[in-house]
């Protein structure tokens, strides 16, 4: 298996800045790169770059340079032409699919976060030994940085990224040939069924309530937000005030993301523990949180009739943050450490089904769902809670697949 570890380092402040100017002139080359590019297909006949051409130029770069870009990674520096080429490759990509997408845009110094490098041992060496609290990080041209190692990680080390987030700085490896770790089979399956005013409810009639970290926080990020726009123009003053208002917005969303990130770890591992086999319905949450197309008037130009859009926002923004996506990736992941299988399935109708798994008829009907909450089958009468039944028609779902596949 492939995973990945992310653990917190503990650099002095010589090396903090350090960290920040290896960031600070990776995010240099990056924006370089790109404006070659555009230069190179506005002015010189169309004329495409490719990552091969700028790669080949890094040694004359180091040359010109050697106090700041020769003192790092050769290789981390590859690998960030490689990321500008992902990103562009990924542009074109979107363009022939007939979508809408930006074009490659340049990084601010606080907005390029991470430098890759793609091999352990080369410009980056990871030196740890089991339960060594002592862990330490060499970087090129920073040194040995200290980890706080809080468990150890297994396989073998392939590349290794260092990552800030706000005031924090990270190593984040990622390994192959992890073993897995199996769980003792319990011989249940579940169905779970995903939801905004509850975040899931199982075929077993357990039901897991919707934290909803953004909504908690909204009063103390709407008033951290209000204080940052206060200071006027669009290139803000980069005051010391300044600064310290836009660290407070970045806190309050990473206190959001992680409390969200740990609530998903909890649940996920409660499931994979408890049950062999879990199924989900498989979503669409792009989709789901699309904005809804405008309608234009075809009697006025430039006028639109009403859409929606408003309405739907509310449930976009309670999606996102219950954050479906996350959850299922975790879930597949812990399941694949633990033995256990996770089957997504057909999402369709499953809250208008009469559940046969449960004594109902298996009758589909938009009628069958009454209200929000409340299932109730014209054809048998059958009665259940609706996110219940949703559930039991995921779990029978699931099973059918499980038959299907042995």
């Amino acid at each position: 298996m492939i995973r990945a570890y992310k653990f917190l380092l503990r650099p002095t402040a010589g090396q903090e800045a350090l960290l920040r100017a290896m960031l600070a002139d990776h995010c240099s080359l990056y924006n370089g790169a790109l404006q070659e590019r555009r230069d190179g297909y506005r002015h010189a006949s169309r004329t495409s770059i490719k990552y091969g051409d700028q790669s080949a130029q890094l040694k004359e770069i180091r040359a010109f340079d050697p106090e700041w870009q020769g003192c790092w990674s050769f290789s981390s520096q590859q690998a960030t032409l490689r990321r500008l080429d992902q990103a562009f490759a990924a542009f074109f990509r979107r363009v022939k699919s007939g979508e809408k997408p930006g074009y490659p845009r340049f990084k601010g110094v606080g907005h390029f976060d991470t430098v890759t490098f793609p091999k352990d041992g080369d410009g980056c060496r990871w030196n740890s030994t089991p339960h060594d609290r002592q862990t330490r990080v060499r970087l090129q041209g920073v040194g040995h940085v200290r980890v706080h190692q809080h468990r150890p990680a297994k396989g073998r080390v392939k590349t290794i990224s260092v990552k800030r987030e706000g005031r924090r700085w990270y190593v984040i490896l990622a390994c192959d040939d992890v073993p897995a770790e199996p769980l003792p089979p319990t011989g249940a399956i579940v169905g779970i069924d995903m939801g905004v005013t509850r975040f899931l409810t199982t075929s077993t009639g357990e039901h897991v309530a919707n934290p909803r970290f953004l909504e908690a926080m909204a009063d103390e990020l709407a008033a951290a937000q209000q204080h940052l726009s206060t200071f006027p123009g669009r290139t803000r003053c980069r005051t010391k005030k300044h600064r310290a208002a836009a660290r407070r917005v970045a806190k309050i969303h990473v206190r959001i993301r992680r409390q969200r990130l740990d609530f998903h770890h909890k649940a996920a591992l409660t499931l994979v523990r408890e049950n062999d086999v879990t199924g989900h319905e498989r979503l669409n949450t792009a989709g789901m949180t699309k904005a809804p197309a405008p309608k234009p008037d075809p009697e006025h130009t430039g006028v639109f009739f009403a859409n929606g859009a408003a309405a739907k926002a509310g449930l976009n923004k309670s999606i996102l943050d219950a954050g479906w996506g996350q959850f299922l990736g975790i879930l597949a992941n812990k399941a694949e450490s633990a033995g256990r299988r996770v089957i997504p399935v057909d999402a369709r109708n499953t809250s208008r089904t009469c559940p046969p798994s449960a004594g109902g008829c298996g009758h589909v009907a938009k009628e069958n769902r009454v209200t929000q909450a409340k299932f109730e089958c014209v054809k048998c009468g059958f009665v259940e809670n609706a996110d219940v039944v949703g559930a039991l028609n995921v779990e029978h779902r699931a099973g059918l697949a499980l038959c299907d596949a042995a």
